[in-house]
């Protein structure tokens, strides 16, 4: 089969192919029968275009793959007309190929940059629904929210994509069968076999250093070379810096930056709520307010709210003046902190006051990953349980410890007053379950 990519760059993450489960989602919204055209979104870098045109290659005979960021020309085609029945003829003749519908898969990439390309996916869905087509973007919400675009509501499947998560990573690195057996224990709450459960310690940290971007997971799994990692981290982290300057207010720019850089500061500290007052002295919610929200929608940055009384709809009981702040990836989080490898693989007794913030933030994205919408909650007294989460109709909450101290006060007040039909603690401990505590290690958060 054939790629006709309308670009000059396409994504690579090198000789090593990187499975992600998005696949099976993919190929579920293939299949479907209530198919509609796609929107992927995503935070830059985190894999979107890669895993799009692996499961073109997969399922299609061809991919017509255009990018507008590449090549802004093919805007001026979205100007002329919208109408499935005019721009399929002109995108075919632009691949110079047949785009044939049902066999061929069409790709819109950084769709945000043409709001005529987004609006079309109304028209593909109502009058041409035999073409399958996929529309990415990395800043499509902020584009949507800045810009006002007009969004087609009720005629697209929307997806948002994450950089990988643990299981995804375990995966990447061969060990389907160690995954199985993490998934089984944590059903059964049976402690995992001692040698496996310290495998699996090994590949969690090993995690913290890596994260979950693709490009960084397969360097490291062709080099096993920690310091090309840290320089592919880099690179990702300084696109998002040209993109904070690109893509935002000139009176945000400054803004932006200062927060993101604040982010891995204020996970340090013991009290790890977002404190305006930490960015600079004297700072105010309204002055930072709109950085934190470009951060946020843009993929880099994810906010959870202090929940104050934990009963459905969560929504319903968060405080919108208390949040905490984590960075979209762990690996990403260490790289911004410079933090060698060697510091997380072996848990450095200096790192003591960074590790509970970073364990917390590789949480967040687990917890993520599985579309779980987070929250967490104070007491009055001061007790902090870090996440409360809805699963399968209850509410959970859920106490993480970078270490094996399960010692969970916090848990046991908050069990105290709220009476939840079980708890989970997440530390380097085994599997098991006692008094209402379910003990998860911190490599199966993946399964929560």
């Amino acid at each position: 089969m054939r790629i006709i990519l309308y670009t000059n760059t396409i994504v690579s993450h090198g000789g090593v192919f990187v499975y992600r489960k998005i696949m099976k989602y993919l190929i579920e919204w293939k299949n479907s029968p209530y198919r509609k055209p796609l929107i992927l979104q995503g935070a830059r870098q985190v894999g979107k275009t890669y895993s799009i045109l692996e499961f073109g290659r997969e399922q299609y005979e061809n991919v017509a793959y255009f990018n507008f960021e590449t090549y802004p020309l093919l805007i001026k085609t979205f100007d002329e007309s919208i109408d499935p029945g005019y721009l399929i003829p002109v995108l075919s003749r632009i691949s110079g190929q047949t785009i044939i519908r049902e066999k061929t898969l069409i790709v819109l990439d950084e769709v945000q940059l043409c709001e005529r390309a987004l609006m079309s996916l109304k028209y593909f869905c109502e009058k041409a629904p035999e073409y399958h087509i996929i529309a990415a973007g990395s800043l499509l919400s902020v584009a949507v929210n800045r810009e006002k675009f007009s969004f087609p509501v009720g005629k697209v499947d929307m997806k948002i994509f994450y950089p990988m998560d643990m299981e995804d990573f375990l995966l990447a690195c061969g060990e389907s069968e160690l995954v199985a057996q993490i998934k089984a224990c944590f059903q059964n709450d049976k402690p995992m076999p001692a040698a496996l459960h310290e495998a699996a310690l090994s590949y969690y940290r090993q995690y913290l250093v890596v994260g979950g971007m693709p490009d960084c997971v397969s360097k490291y799994l062709e080099t096993k070379d920690f310091i090309l990692v840290r320089h592919t981290q880099d690179m990702v982290l300084t696109s998002y810096l040209n993109d904070m300057s690109k893509y935002n207010s000139q009176n945000e720019i400054k803004k932006t930056r200062l927060v993101y850089d604040n982010i891995t500061v204020q996970l340090s500290k013991k009290n790890t709520r977002f404190q305006y007052k930490l960015i600079k002295r004297g700072a105010r919610a309204a002055e930072f307010e709109n950085a934190i929200e470009w951060l946020v929608l843009s993929g880099i940055a994810t906010r959870i709210y202090r929940v104050e009384h934990p009963r459905k709809p969560l929504e319903n009981y968060k405080d919108i003046d208390s949040f905490k702040t984590y960075v979209s990836d762990v690996g990403l989080l260490c790289a911004k902190k410079d933090i060698v490898a060697e510091d997380i693989l072996y848990l450095s007794r200096e790192l003591d006051d960074f590790k509970g913030g970073m364990v917390e933030n590789y949480v967040c994205c687990q917890l993520i990953s599985n579309e779980h919408k987070s929250y967490y909650w104070t007491s009055e007294r001061g007790a902090e349980v870090d996440f409360i989460i809805q699963r399968d109709g209850k509410i959970i909450p859920i106490e993480v410890k970078s270490a094996d101290n399960t010692k969970a006060k916090s848990l046991n007040v908050y069990i105290g007053a709220h009476k939840p039909e079980y708890a989970i603690k997440l530390s380097a401990k085994n599997f098991g379950f006692e008094d209402g505590k379910k003990t998860v290690p911190l490599y199966a958060a993946f399964c929560i």
